[in-house]
């Protein structure tokens, strides 16, 4: 991984104000947990729909979609990608250092939350398994929407659609479609690690594992061949 693109980039994401986005969010989480451990009614009975449905369905890839998608796509849109590209540094080795940014924020702003959740509804067994799918499903998410934010011109948009349509409403009534959805290979590892009864997996923990490598890698190996493509053509399609 190339150190000085990583710390370019994180410099240039944490310093926009698109990051600010990323803070209501676990405030929302937590503050949410808080509330229903103070009510009085049993834990199985909110925190599935707070840390399930919220916290891996909404939380996790809409910020995954805020970070993934600008890594790269901000330096597209403002031009400065022609700066990056002009080094003499492999497109891979600016994937990957992109890409580890990415899940690193990802990671940070829900996984810890996360945690701490899973810390205020159970044991501490429980939050680690919380904060080790959320890991993993940061790093799948983030290496699609680094991805898509190369294919397409409205990666937001595009992942949007795949966030609400796909995986919040589709894997509802066709279960085949939860083998492609990144929230359920985070969920169902979380719950493999930590197994309870306050959340709903339906992958396999093992499938889930290698699905969400795959996502990671084919990501990965597209986003390289994207990024070298965008070198010779200096757009995207």
């Amino acid at each position: 991984m190339n150190l000085t693109i990583a710390g370019l980039t994180a410099r240039a994401l944490l310093g926009r104000r698109r990051i600010l986005l990323l803070l209501p969010m676990p405030v929302v989480l937590i503050g949410l947990t808080l509330i229903g451990t103070s009510t009085g009614v049993e834990v199985d009975q909110w925190a599935p729909n707070v840390l399930g449905d919220l916290g891996m369905g909404v939380i996790l890839p809409l910020t995954a979609l805020i970070v993934g998608s600008s890594v790269l796509g901000l330096e597209i849109e403002d031009g400065t990608i022609t700066h990056v590209l002009a080094k003499p540094v492999p497109r891979s080795e600016i994937i990957t250092a992109k890409l580890v940014v990415a899940w690193v924020v990802t990671t940070v702003t829900t996984a810890v939350p996360l945690a701490v959740a899973g810390l205020l509804v159970s044991t501490g067994g429980f939050a680690v398994g919380l904060a080790l799918g959320a890991a993993v499903g940061a790093l799948a998410y983030t290496a699609f929407f680094l991805a898509l934010s190369l294919m397409s011109r409205r990666p937001v948009a595009i992942g949007l659609i795949y966030i609400i349509l796909w995986e919040n409403l589709l894997v509802k009534f066709v279960s085949g479609a939860r083998v492609l959805s990144i929230q359920q290979y985070a969920v169902s590892l979380a719950d493999g690690l930590s197994p309870s009864n306050l959340l709903n997996s339906d992958v396999a923990p093992l499938t889930a594992a290698i699905l969400a490598a795959a996502f990671v890698a084919l990501g990965t190996v597209v986003a390289t061949s994207r990024l070298r493509s965008f070198a010779l053509t200096g757009e995207t399609s």
